[in-house]
């Protein structure tokens, strides 16, 4: 009797954590199969790299000598293509330019880079104005990215995007200091 009792007040308690601490809901962008020209669209342009979380901090190693990251996200010379280019000003105030090439995903809004089989990378709305926020899985890693038009957008968002992520089991966090000019990206 007393170990029902016991199993029973258990039950309780964790049904009572579960919705106290249940993790905020995130919503998965519009997917191309709704509205074809409603994606990839509102996401071309310029985004700044605000914030990262993962479950590990060595999965996050890879931004960790950087001050700022600008993007330009544009339309690919092929269907269902996009072309990233960025500029990354690292903390020793050098200018290091990338390009990566996504393929769409036709259906969804999940992005694979070129070169790179095993990267996935899925969008995901973000609450912050002008915000989005991608969940990049590859080989051995896991990890959260924060994007926004603004490259100092409210504290809110950042601390929503932190209390989210520590919710989906992403104990490190990384906020990029954005002390330094951003880099300018070339027109190419």
């Amino acid at each position: 009797m007393f170990n029902q009792i016991w199993a029973a007040l258990l039950y309780l308690y964790g049904i009572l954590l579960n919705s106290i601490y249940q993790c905020p809901e995130h919503s998965q962008l519009t997917t191309l199969g709704v509205d074809e020209k409603e994606f990839p669209e509102p996401h071309l342009g310029q985004w700044y790299f605000i914030a990262g979380a993962a479950p590990t901090k060595e999965e996050l190693a890879t931004f960790d000598s950087v001050d700022n990251i600008i993007f330009n996200m544009a339309s690919g010379s092929a269907p269902l293509q996009l072309q990233l280019r960025a500029t990354i000003r690292m903390k020793n105030g050098f200018c290091v330019p990338r390009e990566w090439i996504y393929h769409l995903t036709e259906g969804s809004t999940d992005l694979r880079t070129e070169g790179r089989p095993d990267m996935k990378t899925e969008l995901f709305s973000s609450s912050c104005p002008g915000g989005i926020m991608l969940k990049e899985t590859g080989q051995g890693y896991q990890r959260f990215l924060l994007y926004n038009r603004s490259p100092h957008p409210p504290e809110k968002c950042v601390e929503e995007f932190q209390t989210l992520t520590s919710c989906l089991d992403s104990r490190a966090f990384l906020l990029t200091p954005r002390n330094q000019e951003a880099c300018k990206l070339s027109s190419n």
